[in-house]
């Protein structure tokens, strides 16, 4: 399947809703907030190596997500560039966790509503406790634009970290900015 451009209000409408928030919810609320964003339709990808192809046919800055924890059940996710490398030993000591794992895929369907491959910084809003930390890449605001999923991963969004940022805050999940 090629890459193709869709709109968020061309996606079947969830009258439900209930939790976790949906694509067509997540482009409600982008639109709501202002947010201009580019929609692409594509195979679902589940890692970096698999979506080069796509990534050729996409502008932008792409990303990638990881949801990690420690022992002690405290749990982050982490949006940054493809080619940033994140030391989690380092990462662990400056946010104040012990040492970081990845969260198994049902802590992270439990948690954030997305499956394995569908990670997202949009998967944060799924938070219902709030008790994850949102972290984002620093190298990511020197592109103009970024792409990640949004809660799927046969689906790209293109929007600029800057309102990435600011449309996370606004929904009262303020993301820390950190340089790796």
């Amino acid at each position: 399947m090629p890459v193709s451009v869709t709109q968020f209000n061309a996606l079947p409408v969830d009258n439900n809703p209930a939790w976790p928030m949906t694509p067509a919810a997540l482009g409600q609320k982008l639109e709501e907030n202002q947010v201009k964003s580019i929609l692409y339709s594509h195979r679902p990808v589940f890692t970096v190596p698999e979506g080069a192809d796509i990534k050729k046919a996409i502008p932008g800055g792409h990303c990638r997500n990881l949801f990690v924890k420690d022992k002690k059940g405290n749990m982050a996710l982490i949006t940054a560039l493809n080619e940033t490398e994140i030391d989690l030993k380092l990462l662990a000591e400056r946010i104040g966790f012990g040492r970081l794992s990845f969260g198994s895929a049902e802590r992270l369907e439990n948690t954030l509503g997305v499956k394995p491959g569908s990670v997202t910084p949009f998967a944060i809003l799924n938070n219902r406790e709030k008790n994850v930390i949102n972290i984002l890449d620093e190298a990511m605001f020197n592109h103009e634009m970024i792409c990640v999923h949004p809660l799927v991963n046969s689906m790209t969004v293109s929007l600029s970290p800057q309102d990435l940022q600011r449309f996370l805050t606004d929904c009262g999940y303020t993301p820390r900015i950190m340089a790796f």
